[in-house]
């Protein structure tokens, strides 16, 4: 089990290249860089918005969580390659959700590119519903919510 933390100043350049590996596979599909890596995450740390998996000494996953008027935003959740399939990236959300429920927040709410099939397929098996779909910024996304 990894543990979770505030992000550090330090982290920033970790962060960097855990999402730059992380959303490297979409730029081909997508056709450009997804949003988390057009992200300055050494401004992101400094706003208290980022957190941190370390696993075995190291970090390796990444959590953006950004506070809306009626709800928790998951904006962003990475796990470096190296540590797929070790429960890192579900950790992250349960944290999130957690997190969400302490501020008092009764959902919480995510987006990802249609083209990102593995996340469309996996966020209603951890109980998250398609709300809607959208192109914002011309990036065609999937809006999920889940109450808390």
């Amino acid at each position: 089990m990894a543990a979770i933390r505030p992000a550090a100043p330090d982290d920033a350049a970790r962060i960097q290249a855990i999402v730059e590996q992380a959303y490297a596979v979409y730029v081909p599909r997508i056709g450009k860089k997804p949003g988390p890596m057009l992200e300055d995450y050494r401004a992101r740390v400094a706003e208290g918005v980022v957190w941190v998996a370390e696993a075995d000494g190291a970090v390796a996953g990444v959590l953006v969580l950004l506070t809306e008027r009626d709800h928790l935003l998951l904006d962003n959740v990475a796990v470096a390659p190296e540590a797929h399939g070790r429960g890192i990236g579900r950790q992250l959300i349960a944290f999130a959700e957690d997190e969400a429920r302490r501020r008092g927040f009764a959902e919480i709410r995510l987006y990802t590119h249609e083209k990102m099939t593995e996340n469309a397929a996996m966020y209603p098996r951890l109980g998250y519903a398609e709300t809607h779909r959208a192109r914002p910024a011309g990036s065609d996304r999937i809006f999920f919510g889940k109450g808390l």
